[in-house]
């Protein structure tokens, strides 16, 4: 008979009979002990199909909150698993250290606790940023760019401790299950993938918490309620989105705001700030160079010091409904601006028509999580290209909201004042060529007027 003093999971119960009795249980003619009826009423159907796909070792994307605190203790519970954690660090703000703690006391092992601000950028956010990426013309892709990342991590770890599965927290309603998972299949192919949002019954508040209550976890008092939005951050951005939000017509409380002032409460006098780029990157802000997550933080400060960087949108998700979002991007916000702008004397009219063109498709990509795809990798390949010539300074001035371009220079600038001066040209430019330039482009103009009686 199993110890009445330890909780009893649904594999440790089964172990306990004899085999002929287990035969029966998984096949619905017997039930088990009163002690252990509630895990099996709850997750009967689950543990049969656990039991065919045994999970020895899992590696969960752990914040230390309350949603993956009952996961982590779910994943043992239910698939009588050990569990691994890993946290990002991705400059979210947030204290990390007590996500050890919580593992630690849950009886973790393994805890992997990572700095990936720089990995981060650099890899992440600047080669997105080359692409001029914007999903539905406003979302600078905050969320969407930190998930492969994560994903990246958690498949390395996987390796490392021999996992043979892989778990997250997002729920069965989101882009975000979509995103994790296509890089976790894309990383290694034949790995497991729980997503206990899609498989457990604890689809409310109430009954989480009462989990939580249940199993001796603790419920910080700010969870009891119905949180007035969801929030997720990283150096790039901070979403919100859910309940207080869901009304579109809604305005958001000044008070959710946290990484921007509005513009209304921003300076009187505007910021002016240069930012020097190198092969599309950006790599000194006031002559002062960088490393990419620091350079990225000091953008933050600037734009949300003057009120830059906030979007309220309704996007188009992956899983096929409309969701309402408000973001605070504003070093990003910034950041696009002056990239823009760099590209606006470095590159060729082709070139730059050309990345406005499949931007729309790089941004799809990494919107719905194909980050890893060929496609993406290809399309990347030709935004690098094209940047080969980004490099100078450009100068913005900072106003109420406002990312105002006042200047920008690259010593392989393609503007030439001599030719697009207003004053004598000196024979730069002769003006009687543009005739004959205008005929042939109005030549198939004047045939379908001709022909077709306009």
């Amino acid at each position: 008979m199993p110890n009445m003093n330890q909780p009893v999971t649904y594999f440790s119960w089964l172990r306990t009979l004899p085999a002929a009795t287990q035969r029966n249980v998984l096949s619905g003619t017997s039930l088990a002990p009163r002690r252990a009826a509630r895990p099996v009423a709850a997750s009967r159907r689950l543990a049969l199909s656990c039991t065919a796909n045994k999970v020895n070792k899992v590696v969960l994307a752990y914040s230390g909150g309350l949603d993956t605190s009952i996961i982590l203790k779910w994943l043992k519970e239910v698939y009588d698993c050990e569990v691994v954690t890993f946290t990002a660090d991705l400059g979210q703000g947030e204290e990390l250290e007590p996500a050890r703690r919580k593992a630690e006391a849950a009886g973790v092992k393994e805890i992997y606790i990572d700095d990936l601000r720089e990995e981060f950028v650099r890899d992440y956010v600047f080669p997105m940023f080359r692409a001029n990426s914007t999903y539905e013309g406003v979302y600078l892709l905050g969320t969407s760019i930190a998930r492969p990342l994560i994903a990246k991590r958690q498949i390395e770890i996987a390796k490392e401790v021999g996992a043979d599965a892989v778990s997250h927290g997002a729920t069965g309603k989101g882009n975000d299950q979509v995103r994790f998972e296509l890089g976790y299949y894309a990383l290694k192919p034949d790995i497991k993938v729980i997503a206990p949002w899609r498989e457990w019954d604890l689809n409310s508040r109430t009954k989480l918490i009462s989990y939580a209550e249940t199993h001796g976890l603790e419920v910080p008092e700010g969870k009891r309620g119905e949180p007035p939005f969801s929030m997720d951050a990283n150096l790039l951005h901070i979403s919100y989105e859910g309940n207080a939000l869901e009304d579109p017509w809604a305005e958001p409380s000044e008070s959710m705001f946290t990484r921007s002032v509005s513009p209304e409460q921003a300076p009187d006098t505007p910021t002016y700030v240069e930012i020097e780029f190198e092969k599309g990157d950006p790599v000194a802000i006031d002559g002062v160079a960088m490393t990419p997550a620091t350079l990225l933080a000091k953008l933050n400060q600037l734009g949300g010091d003057n009120g830059i960087g906030r979007a309220d949108i309704v996007e188009s998700r992956f899983v096929g409904m409309k969701s309402r979002g408000v973001y605070e991007t504003p070093g990003g916000t910034v950041l696009m601006a002056a990239h823009r702008a760099i590209e606006s004397i470095c590159l060729d009219r082709s070139e730059m028509h050309l990345k406005d063109d499949i931007m729309p498709k790089y941004s799809e990509l990494v919107y719905n999580g194909f980050w890893f795809s060929p496609e993406r990798v290809a399309l990347q390949a030709l935004v690098d290209k094209t940047q080969e010539y980004c490099t100078g300074t450009v100068r913005m001035k900072l106003y109420k909201g406002n990312v105002i371009i006042v200047g920008r220079k690259a010593p392989t600038s393609l503007y030439d004042s001599k030719i697009s001066s207003f004053e004598d040209d000196g024979g730069a430019y002769d003006q009687k060529d543009a005739a004959g330039f205008i005929k042939l482009q109005a030549l198939r103009l004047r045939t379908l007027a001709r022909n077709r009686n306009y």
